[in-house]
């Protein structure tokens, strides 16, 4: 299998795609370390699917946004699995649905910046040193609109933080060569919560002006994910690879 041995960490993987990256890593053959923010529940039930496949996995709870978080975690990490092969950073705010969509404009500018943007630097920060040695592969979550942008509210607020990640994430990739490699998933309209709980003629909207006619799924960006992980990938490093149905090319 592409990742038989390796270990992989996917941050936010207690649902959605986060929980769908995590799962197709261990059919893949890894061991993973799954982390959560508030749904335990959630993190337990991916890490009993994972170990149902004959894997290994390692639940952790963390605030990506906190420093201290973070140290705690690659701390508790050297202990109970000894490295990473592949640092996922997945986990990002919500403030598209329940109350996060009810925050205000300022509000969740905060928490995008605090939760997608500085936590994917401090975890990627923390990913290079524990990789230093032996090398190994990081993988942070932008978005495809970021290439042509989308007028709203919301967009515009994910635009400030998943293109800043983008950006990011090339420069470390210069930064960090060729021991590590660093590259970006940029997700399109991926059938989550704020999908379904989308109102049905936008939603049909979006499937009817994306070419392959349909919303991605969670599962759809784990294929991509596990290729950049695996070695498949070795001669790739700063890329974006858009998991969209060709919504934006």
């Amino acid at each position: 299998m592409e990742l038989d041995g390796k270990i992989v960490l996917v941050t936010g993987s207690s649902s959605g795609i986060g929980q769908a990256i995590a799962l197709a890593c261990a059919r893949a053959g890894a061991d993973v370390a799954v982390t959560y923010r508030a749904n335990s529940d959630g993190a337990e039930g991916t890490a009993r699917e994972i170990r149902a496949l004959g894997r290994r996995a390692e639940v952790f709870q963390l605030d990506v946004s906190r420093e201290a978080e973070i140290g705690a975690l690659a701390t508790a990490l050297r202990e109970r699995l000894g490295r990473v092969d592949s640092w996922i950073n997945n986990a990002g705010a919500d403030i598209l649905t329940g109350a996060g969509g009810r925050l205000s404009r300022l509000e969740k500018l905060d928490r995008v910046l605090a939760v997608d943007l500085r936590g994917t630097i401090l975890a990627s920060w923390a990913a290079v040193e524990m990789m230093r040695e032996r090398g190994g592969t990081i993988i942070n979550m932008s978005w495809d609109h970021i290439a042509h942008g989308m007028e709203g509210e919301n967009p515009i607020l994910y635009s400030a933080a998943k293109g800043g990640i983008a950006s990011f994430s090339k420069s470390l990739a210069r930064e960090v060569a060729p021991r590590i490699r660093v590259n970006i998933l940029a997700p399109g309209f991926i059938e989550t919560a704020f999908g379904e709980q989308a109102e049905s003629a936008w939603h049909r909207g979006v499937a009817e002006r994306t070419p392959l006619r349909r919303w991605g799924r969670p599962e759809d960006l784990a294929g991509a994910a596990i290729f950049l992980a695996s070695d498949a990938s070795s001669f790739i490093t700063g890329q974006m690879i858009m998991v969209n149905g060709g919504m934006v090319m």
